[in-house]
């Protein structure tokens, strides 16, 4: 890995000032900013209109799915998940893609998103497994809304406790330096760019997972719910002080699951 050290640390003096956008670099911001709004789209397409044959595949009314609806489920949180997570990955895509460029490999930007989403796609697996096992278990209705107060709760105290673990600290650092995380984990070719970008997408993953496993508190079909568990996984790794922000949140979702917790008790 160390021999490409030297392109990296070239390839940043050469762009400049930092913060310009170079032709290579804004055409890699737009090429993920249409993918995300294509995602985006697709999201408030099946919030909006649920009466679609499509829509109403993804949410079966009982817990005896057919593969229909298994690859129907599957496939609206791959783009759920695509959507919510490529506007806070944007900064590590953008700088990829210019270090790339220095050294004409513009095609290994593709690759990196590709094995990114990847990663994403086999979070969604799991996620379409937890979500028939608690239809199954009446615990979410075919929207995947909570119906159990306990649940609701234990998500929430389980999202707010991680956020305060050392894998999450980890994590989020990682996603937060792309320049370093880049520098540390540089490969060449577009096998490399694969295996940069399943590693990003891992430690995506390890940031956001319980963040995504609140969707099972407002729901799959609920759009501003969606949007603001994105909005949130964007200033943790994207504002100033986003470490300080994730913990604030941590607290806030600690106090929220105990005050549902208590609710139970009295």
């Amino acid at each position: 890995m160390n021999r490409y050290l030297p392109m990296v640390s070239d390839a940043v003096a050469v762009d400049g000032a930092p913060g310009a956008i170079g032709p290579p670099k804004r055409a890699t911001a737009v090429a993920v900013l249409a993918l995300g709004t294509a995602c985006w789209a697709v999201v408030a397409w099946m919030a909006i209109d649920m009466n679609n044959p499509l829509a109403q595949l993804m949410m079966p009314p009982a817990s005896s799915w057919t593969v229909a609806n298994v690859l129907a489920i599957w496939s609206m949180w791959a783009v759920m998940m695509a959507a919510m997570m490529l506007p806070s990955a944007m900064p590590m895509v953008v700088t990829f893609g210019r270090l790339c460029s220095h050294s004409g490999e513009r095609m290994r930007s593709g690759a990196f998103v590709a094995a990114y989403l990847l990663i994403w796609s086999g979070f969604s697996v799991g996620a379409t497994a937890l979500q028939w096992t608690l239809q199954a278990t009446a615990l979410v209705d075919p929207m995947a809304v909570s119906t159990s107060a306990a649940l609701t709760a234990v998500l929430l105290l389980l999202a707010g406790a991680y956020q305060f673990s050392p894998l999450k600290r980890v994590c989020l650092a990682r996603c937060r330096t792309p320049m370093g995380f880049l520098i540390g984990e540089w490969r060449g070719g577009v096998p490399g760019a694969l295996v940069m970008g399943l590693r990003h997408g891992l430690f995506c993953v390890g940031c956001c997972w319980a963040l995504m496993a609140l969707l099972f508190v407002g729901g799959v079909m609920n759009l501003a719910w969606i949007a603001a568990l994105s909005i949130a996984a964007a200033i943790e790794k994207l504002a100033p002080r986003g470490a300080t922000v994730a913990s604030v949140l941590g607290f806030a979702l600690i106090i929220a699951g105990a005050f549902r917790l208590l609710t139970l008790m009295i």
